[in-house]
């Protein structure tokens, strides 16, 4: 920089210097908080190998339930368009179940929550209801449900 000086008054190369010192402080808080978006972004939606997408919405802090566990959830599932067909939320009322007893897709989907939690479970038809309609679930059709798991109960 000294041949700044030449050129520039001292006062000029001071103000110059603290220009670039915020540019560049504001660049790198802006670059950090962008990549700890992403991580947090990443650390919260995993796709499993069966084709479940697991978002995690709200961290629970209580146990995790095992696949012979029943629980107390409430849920509200909806189709592809956005349709509601099921919703425990909307009768007030939450569901009480044996993990066993329900489609994979919860089978493997609520296990990754721990009471307390919320969660959006996106299953396509293979962990699903497959090529069979059920009620008003068109066949093939890919669900999601928001499930809040509120117990394991003993």
């Amino acid at each position: 920089m000294m041949f700044l000086t030449s050129s520039l008054s001292l006062r000029a190369v001071r103000c110059l210097l603290l220009a670039v010192l915020v540019s560049f402080a504001v660049t790198s808080v802006a670059t950090a908080e962008n990549h700890q978006d992403a991580v947090v972004a990443e650390a919260i939606t995993v796709e499993t190998p069966s084709g479940l997408v697991y978002e995690e919405l709200v961290p629970g802090t209580g146990q995790a339930p095992t696949i012979d566990d029943v629980v107390r959830a409430h849920y509200h599932g909806t189709l592809a368009d956005g349709s509601v067909f099921d919703s425990s939320v909307e009768r007030g009322q939450p569901l009480e179940l044996p993990l066993r007893r329900v489609i994979p897709c919860w089978q493997e989907g609520i296990p990754m929550m721990k009471e307390g939690g919320k969660a959006r479970l996106t299953c396509p038809p293979q962990i699903a209801y497959g090529n069979r309609a059920v009620g008003s679930i068109p066949a093939g059709s890919t669900l999601t449900f928001e499930v809040e798991l509120i117990e394991v109960l003993p």
